[in-house]
């Protein structure tokens, strides 16, 4: 088994107490189904790979997540994503051990991703499109954003993934005091200049 990455250890002892079993347990599979995998961090979350990148875990304020680089080339490609294909990460949102799939079924897909690498199998390259996609802001954020030039420019110079990760957030609250909250704190970290995700990002 090839020697951990002391970041990863620092990861998981930094993330919620929730999680800590979660990130544990996938770490534990992914090296006991690929002894020769090598840990990283990468984006500002664990990295595992082999012969390439291979998958990742993730932890938030209240899921987890674990990706695995190649799932699109993977036989059940379908079955990883369902009904969570909108949730970040192919397991969907992991909030316990046991919204996990069986030991067996993680190795397998875990197995066929170092098939894949094995194989030098690349992932098909993603067409470019003509034009950029304009980003539709609610309406609630656009008048917050017209109240102030200076945060308004700042938002502008995001790059489009950047302000689509907000944008996002905030359509996707339920009620309407947390779209207003969510608003208000994209105002506070725009104004720092820190994209959504700033917390999980390599310092």
């Amino acid at each position: 088994m090839r020697q951990k990455d002391k970041r990863v250890d620092e990861y998981i002892l930094k993330s919620a107490d929730f999680a800590k079993p979660i990130l544990n347990h996938l770490r534990g599979l992914v090296h006991q189904s690929c002894p020769k995998v090598e840990e990283t961090i990468k984006w500002g979350f664990p990295h595992f790979d082999y012969k390439g990148m291979m998958c990742s875990m993730s932890a938030f304020k209240q899921h987890c997540a674990f990706n695995l680089w190649k799932s699109a080339l993977m036989k059940d490609a379908k079955q990883m994503m369902g009904q969570n294909e909108h949730a970040m990460g192919h397991l969907g949102k992991i909030r316990s051990l046991a919204d996990l799939p069986s030991d067996k079924q993680i190795t397998a897909w875990i197995k066929e991703a170092m098939k894949l690498n094995d194989n030098d199998v690349k992932l098909p390259e993603r067409k470019k499109s003509a034009a950029p996609k304009t980003i539709e802001i609610p309406d609630g954020l656009q008048k917050a954003l017209n109240k102030n030039k200076i945060v308004a420019t700042a938002f502008t110079n995001f790059s489009s993934s950047h302000k689509k990760e907000y944008v996002e957030w905030i359509n996707e609250a339920k009620t309407e005091e947390t779209k207003n909250k969510r608003i208000a704190t994209t105002i506070e970290w725009v104004t720092e200049g820190k994209p959504r995700n700033w917390k999980y990002m390599k310092k």
